[in-house]
């Protein structure tokens, strides 16, 4: 509409103008005669009834316009108020996220008083045929060192710091083909090992070995960290047992573990610089 205004509009003002002389014209001979003035009025009626129409379109175009003016300018300030509350919506979910991590980190700290904790982030997710590892944003500039070990804010094993530093280091997880721990059967308390393992680390698994002939393995019994030989902490919980296997040989069993922490989408840790070392 605005296109067609922009090009006839000076065509529609000009036959308004020739309509509104002819008017005039006719309304000066129309007042020098009664037959005169009832031709004229004859005359005259399309031309009004024409003048009339065109300006009522013409005032409902200008309403149109200013109407559509107004909806153009409210829904703007609409998409504006639309992008304000996403944005604070967004940072109210940072903010729950936040204080829920604040929350577990509290929890864990009152849970394990011994430990002596640094936060970090993940900044880098390494994989290889042997080994999986993970770059983290603290280092010997924060007191990190090679051989602390690093949690969830659940608590959950995810691996040892195998270099460090200033502001950096690099964690090898449990599933890496190079780890190596003593650990314990929660339920039973019996001492067995988690191993990485070449084939199970494409599965992000790891493999209990020296189970204890005696004692049968449940499908969920958890696995912990003997914190014997003072190299891990204990009782950190290292994952859930997923199945029991034997061994190529068919002489030996061994277990299958899932760990509890997922390594693709963690992005905040927790390395223990210090803790009570069990004798």
């Amino acid at each position: 509409m605005k296109d067609f205004l922009s090009k006839h509009g000076m065509w529609i003002l000009a036959a308004m103008a020739a309509v509104a002389v002819l008017l005039s014209v006719l309304s000066y001979f129309a007042s020098t005669s009664t037959l005169l003035r009832n031709a004229a009025g004859v005359a005259l009626s399309p031309f009004r009834a024409a003048s009339e129409a065109a300006n009522r379109w013409l005032e409902d175009k200008r309403h149109y316009y200013q109407e559509y003016n107004d909806l153009v300018e409210e829904n703007a300030a609409l998409r504006e108020e639309i992008a304000e509350l996403r944005a604070n919506a967004r940072q109210v979910e940072r903010d729950r996220e936040e204080n829920a991590k604040l929350r577990e980190l509290i929890g864990l700290r009152e849970q394990r008083r011994d430990f002596d904790f640094e936060s970090a982030m993940i900044l880098e997710r390494s994989t290889s045929n042997w080994t999986r590892t993970l770059t983290l944003n603290q280092g010997t500039a924060h007191g990190v060192a090679v051989n602390n070990v690093v949690v969830t804010s659940e608590g959950y094993l995810i691996g040892v710091v195998t270099e460090a530093g200033l502001n950096w280091c690099t964690v090898q997880t449990i599933i890496d083909t190079d780890t190596e721990l003593g650990a314990l059967l929660f339920r039973t308390g019996d001492v067995v090992i988690a191993e990485g393992d070449f084939t199970l680390m494409r599965e992000k698994r790891l493999k209990v070995t020296y189970l204890p002939p005696d004692t049968p393995l449940l499908v969920g019994d958890y696995i912990v960290t003997s914190g014997l030989g003072g190299y891990y902490p204990s009782n950190i919980v290292i994952g859930t047992v997923e199945r029991v296997e034997t061994d190529d040989d068919g002489l030996a069993q061994y277990a299958v573990l899932a760990p509890m922490c997922d390594f693709d989408t963690q992005t905040e840790v927790f390395i223990i610089k210090a803790f009570d070392i069990v004798e």
